[in-house]
């Protein structure tokens, strides 16, 4: 079922968001300071691909950094990724079929908006 579920996610809306992740981390890239917020982006950007099956959980190592990164990421890049997913998730509330990925896409908006401290796991 999560096969399936991917698949038809990839369609609707994985693939843009994937787009728009892959653009946030290569603009993070550029500069080596910002590199920490690229490799986030990037993370982020293969999950959005493939979300079903896995959750994002906190990393019991994230310290006080993660809080001051999270404060930068969210001006210059996590506040359009957030808006992508509540523009993805009301344009796939309309049907019935969208309703689990409208779900799915309001799930990632927190950490699309805080992404350091975070890492992501295989559900069991």
């Amino acid at each position: 079922m999560r096969t399936l579920l991917n698949i038809i996610w990839l369609v609707l809306s994985g693939f843009w968001l994937f787009l728009g992740y892959a653009l946030a981390a290569l603009v993070m890239c550029i500069l080596i300071i910002t590199i920490p917020w690229g490799i986030a982006a990037w993370r982020i950007a293969v999950y959005s691909l493939w979300p079903f099956g896995r959750d994002v959980v906190d990393k019991p190592t994230a310290g006080g950094f993660s809080l001051i990164g999270n404060i930068v990421w969210v001006v210059l890049a996590g506040w359009w990724l957030a808006l992508g997913h509540i523009v993805s998730a009301v344009a796939l509330a309309i049907t019935i079929i969208g309703i689990p990925f409208a779900i799915a896409n309001i799930k990632m908006v927190p950490v699309a908006l805080v992404p350091l401290g975070k890492q992501i796991v295989e559900r069991r």
